[in-house]
């Protein structure tokens, strides 16, 4: 006989797997998310209890069903738009639409020359079978035997005997029974005391609660009968507060009223109730008139004098004006008067000396008798004509003046 072989088993290296139902990193977009995270966040979890904890959750058959439609909707929502960016993130980059006004048209860009046409190329082909006869069924699958056949011998004797082996279960089974049985009578014992015991007890609650009952009826007159004597007593006592306080200001509106006739008319005397017709007139109406035509009077006089000051006030200040506007003219005149003077005697004096010039270069020659006269009396017109000047810028001066002293007063 050979001897068994060890068994062996090898396989090759792989890493340890975990739990996880998800990828390690994120993959796609941040806002991706998968159903995974949604069932573990407590906020989207439809056992976390909202609001109060301690009040009676109250939710009626219609609030469930909108909340369980509203939750199948958001499922429903959140799959197509997971679905929609999966398709988007799967999809190659898509050329950007043409400009307004044109369109995109099929461009080869591969590096060999390929001819485009709107219908395939189309060959036709045919080939012809040899006839065969139809294929057998397969036949049944039935594995190699493998392994060595072994055979062994036992004894009548070792054969299961059914007497001899079933005496063993049935006392077990007899005596199971029978031990169930007593215990289910022993309970059904417990319980009917029990049941005795809890109508004892019922009764002497009830007693109990009977007389309980009796005890604060009783004790609710008491209360009752204690209150109302106590407002019967309340009442009596304000009632005759209210008497005492009736009596007290009787006495005292007695009193008080002796002298209030008197008094009355002394204190309508003194705010001026009554008083004298013809008094009360001139001190309310003329004396106030008076004053008042006073004051307009004198704020008259007052602002006569003031316009009047005022007039005096600019005349004196025009006159002087004029006076120093005439002054500055008249010296202006004379600076004048005296510089055409002074330019006249300059011209004289150097005209005498170009004719003494003159006769010097001549020779010493006398001058014609025709000639002299005529200088002399060129030289007494301009005489003349320089003293006409003088008169008549001394008479506009004067003038000026006059007219001056006559505006200032």
């Amino acid at each position: 006989m050979e001897a068994p072989q060890a068994f062996m088993y090898a396989s090759e290296p792989q890493a340890v797997p975990t739990k996880r139902t998800r990828a390690k990193y994120r993959e796609g977009g941040e806002g991706e998310t998968d159903d995974l995270t949604l069932s573990n966040n407590i906020m989207f979890d439809r056992r976390v209890v909202r609001g109060n904890t301690y009040a009676a959750q109250v939710v009626t058959q219609n609030a469930t069903q909108e909340m369980e439609r509203l939750r199948s909707e958001n499922e429903r929502a959140m799959k197509r738009e997971l679905q929609r960016r999966k398709r988007e993130a799967g999809k190659a980059p898509r050329t950007p639409p043409p400009v307004d006004g044109r369109v995109h048209m099929d461009v080869q860009t591969e590096t060999f020359l390929e001819e485009l046409t709107d219908r395939p190329i189309e060959v036709d082909a045919d080939t012809q079978t040899e006839a065969f006869l139809d294929r057998p069924p397969s036949p049944l699958f039935v594995p190699a035997k493998s392994g060595v056949d072994k055979g062994t011998q036992i004894d009548t004797d070792q054969v299961f005997n059914f007497d001899a082996e079933v005496k063993p279960i049935l006392e077990v089974l007899v005596g199971k029974t029978l031990q169930v049985s007593m215990l289910e009578v022993m309970e059904e014992e417990e319980l009917s005391a029990i049941r005795k015991r809890q109508d004892e007890f019922e009764q002497m609650r009830n007693a109990e609660l009977m007389e309980v009952q009796r005890l604060e009826a009783e004790a609710t007159r008491r209360f009752a009968e204690k209150q109302r004597r106590i407002k019967q007593e309340k009442e009596r006592t304000r009632l005759q507060q209210e008497l005492k306080e009736k009596v007290a200001a009787r006495s005292f509106a007695k009193s008080y009223l002796t002298d209030l006739h008197s008094d009355v008319f002394m204190a309508l005397e003194e705010t001026g109730h009554f008083y004298d017709p013809v008094r009360k007139e001139v001190s309310d109406d003329f004396l106030p008139w008076l004053m008042d035509s006073v004051v307009t009077e004198v704020d008259s006089v007052q602002t006569a004098h003031a316009l009047a000051d005022d007039l005096l006030t600019v005349a004196l200040q025009k006159a002087i004006e004029l006076q120093a506007a005439e002054t500055a003219i008249f010296e202006a005149e004379q600076a004048r008067v005296a510089a055409e003077k002074k330019r006249l005697e300059e011209e004289e004096a150097e005209r005498v000396a170009l004719e003494a010039a003159a006769l010097e270069a001549a020779g010493g020659e006398e001058p014609v008798d025709g000639e002299g006269g005529e200088e002399a009396e060129r030289r007494g017109r301009v005489r003349a004509r320089g003293v006409e000047l003088f008169a008549e810028d001394e008479g506009e001066e004067i003038g000026h003046e006059g007219e001056s002293t006559a505006e200032a007063g």
